[in-house]
């Protein structure tokens, strides 16, 4: 009512923060309260428990003057990969006097710093995140329990060491790509009773400072990850075995580390439920002993592994019952013979990723449909062997599978997609790519039968055409479609889908030679929820299609159309301003004017061609 304020007056401060707590996990919503009164806004940078900043520009100042402002911290979240152009400025130029009126608010979750034209960035020093700014963090937010440091590799031992002494309830930590030496990891294990830990590409680390935090913390550590720290070897899993044995989280990439680690691993922590391995020297042997002491296994994931053998997987599959999820890459040895053994031990399997394994064929993928009844998402990738009745026995025995994906599996046609269909009504997921096999046939049928499909790929599968997308516009409510390269379809299809799936958030139409205005038109009309839509190569799309489609999706938050040739300088214009939302928009360099680029710099990416 106006005049009166009817919710500050009547509701007590903990009262509207108990609200607030309640929706504190979303940052769009945190924005919206704190934009409310000055009250509210007190509450906000009093409670928020979570921010994402960047660590590209001075990021100690931001990191001290953000600390200042929002008290209440749990989470930190610093990505020197974040780019530098993507949200509003908190802090001045450094060659400015600062402005009475800031320019930016202060109240959002994920901050960044940017530049105000290109022209700027050369003035503009550039400074990574280092131990001073980490210094801030700790002393302002003693009451941190997640801090993730993203390749900021400007920091040492002695920002970590600060971190451990202040932030005594710190219980996940990711230092993926940071310079960090042992002793800041030790200090980490002599303070904080860490539970999750990621260490990939900290290459500063060697067996001292992993072998110091398990001494300290292994107690307590749930979640460890490893990968491409140079100086790690099996001195650090032994050390792991003996003081971590709650483990039950391991991801593992490393050239050094050989069986007689792992296998001290097996032995020691028995609670292991998630391993990941990527290590070119283990052998059958290691891969035994998770089988024999590991009951509990839950995933498994076998990366690029060229020295172990049917004989290591079939232990895992006989002794590790529990596997729900099992990812085979690029594991030549592996055959039909240990997925066997899989199927035939593992009845509770929910998920199988097979890629690059090309001795691989038909029968272990049998075997799979007919004794794991719980698979829910099944990967075949680059299995050129694979025919058609490993997907029929799949469509018999496993009822509730939700996704299926199939790249390049050139003995895969319609009759196996049909079977697919019809006895997997519950698919939400159809990812299919190069199957040169399947065609309209095969994607009618899962048009008529799997009506919770919601996300459909057809990438350069070159058989399918109109009559496809026809049928799954008519049955299948489509959020996601990607029908890249699928040369025979039409204005004709895109319009169905168009006016049949009004739910459509992304589209990929790249590389469609036969589509024109009509179909940008319609989509304009009959899909207003539309976010991201690719058009490259789409060689007869032109300014007046993008006007059309501006006009009813104006939620669109990128669009890539790179090879457009019809398309200008003002069709670029015109998707600009017609789409107040837009983050990203990929275009060729050399059709953007100068005004257009002053307009929008921060959501412009190029591809630079010669026109």
């Amino acid at each position: 009512m106006r005049g009166n304020d009817l919710i500050n007056t009547k509701l007590p401060t903990d009262i509207v923060t108990s609200i607030f707590l309640r929706i504190a996990g979303s940052k769009s919503d945190c924005d919206a309260f704190s934009l409310v009164c000055r009250r509210w806004l007190a509450i906000d940078r009093s409670f928020r428990p979570t921010i994402r900043i960047g660590a590209s520009g001075p990021a100690d100042e931001l990191v001290s003057l953000l600390v200042r402002l929002f008290s209440g911290l749990r989470n930190v979240y610093i990505d020197e990969r974040l780019p530098v152009s993507s949200v509003p400025q908190i802090l001045p130029h450094p060659s400015r006097p600062r402005s009475k009126r800031r320019r930016a608010s202060l109240t959002s979750g994920d901050h960044h710093l940017i530049n105000d034209s290109e022209a700027e960035e050369s003035e503009f020093e550039q400074l990574c995140l280092t131990d001073v700014g980490l210094s801030s963090l700790a002393n302002g937010c003693k009451a941190l329990q997640k801090l993730c440091l993203i390749w900021c590799s400007n920091l040492t031992s002695l920002g970590l060491s600060s971190i451990a002494e202040n932030c005594k309830f710190l219980k996940s930590l990711d230092l993926q790509g940071c310079y960090i030496g042992d002793q800041g990891l030790i200090s980490i294990g002599q303070y904080c009773k860490l539970q999750d830990l990621n260490l990939r590409f900290c290459e500063g680390l060697t067996d001292t400072g992993l072998v110091g935090l398990a001494k300290y913390c292994g107690r307590s550590l749930k979640s460890l990850g490893i990968a491409a720290c140079a100086w790690i070897t099996d001195v650090t899993l032994e050390a792991i075995s003996i003081y971590c044995s709650s483990l039950e989280t391991l991801s593992l990439d490393s050239e050094l580390v050989m069986n007689k680690g792992l296998i001290s691993v097996a032995q020691g922590c028995r609670a292991l439920k998630g391993l990941k391995l990527q290590c070119i020297n283990i052998t059958d042997e290691a891969l035994e002993a998770f089988g024999s002491f590991c009951s509990s296994l839950e995933l498994l994931a076998l990366y690029s592994f060229q020295r172990f053998t049917d004989r290591g997987l079939s232990a895992v599959g006989n002794g590790c019952k529990n596997l729900r999820d099992l990812t085979l890459s690029d594991c030549y040895y592996i055959s039909d013979k240990s997925l066997e053994s899989v199927a035939r031990g593992c009845p509770k399997l929910k998920r199988l990723e097979i890629n690059g394994c090309h001795h691989i064929e038909t029968f272990g993928v049998e075997n799979i449909g007919k004794s794991c009844p719980e698979l829910m998402d099944l990967a075949l990738l680059y299995c050129p062997r694979i025919r058609n009745s490993a997907l029929h026995e799949i469509s018999k025995g496993c009822l509730h599978l939700q996704a299926l994906d199939l790249v390049d599996c050139s003995n895969i046609d319609d009759d196996a997609l049909c079977s697919i269909a019809k006895g997997c009504r519950n698919l939400k997921k159809l990812h299919i790519r190069r199957c040169y096999q399947v065609g309209d046939q095969g994607v009618i049928s899962v048009g008529e039968n799997c009506i919770s499909l919601t996300d459909l790929s057809l990438r350069f599968c070159d058989r399918v055409g109109d009559k496809a997308l026809i049928a799954i516009s008519q049955g299948c409510p489509l959020q996601n479609l990607n029908v890249s390269g699928c040369h025979q379809i039409t204005n004709a299809g895109i319009t169905a889908v168009a006016r049949g799936c009004p739910g459509l958030i992304f589209l990929d139409i790249s590389v469609l030679q036969n589509l024109k205005d009509i179909a940008l038109a319609e989509l304009g009309e009959g899909c207003p929820f539309l976010k991201e839509i690719v058009l490259s190569h789409c060689r007869q799309i032109t300014d007046v299609g993008l006007a059309h489609l501006v006009k009813g999706c104006t939620k669109l938050e990128a669009c890539h159309m790179v090879y457009c040739p019809s398309v200008t300088s003002s069709g670029i214009a015109t998707i600009i301003s017609g789409c107040p939302g837009l983050k990203k928009l990929l275009v060729e360099k050399g059709k953007v004017s100068e005004r257009t680029k002053r307009r929008a710099s921060s959501i412009l990416s190029y591809l630079c061609v010669d026109l």
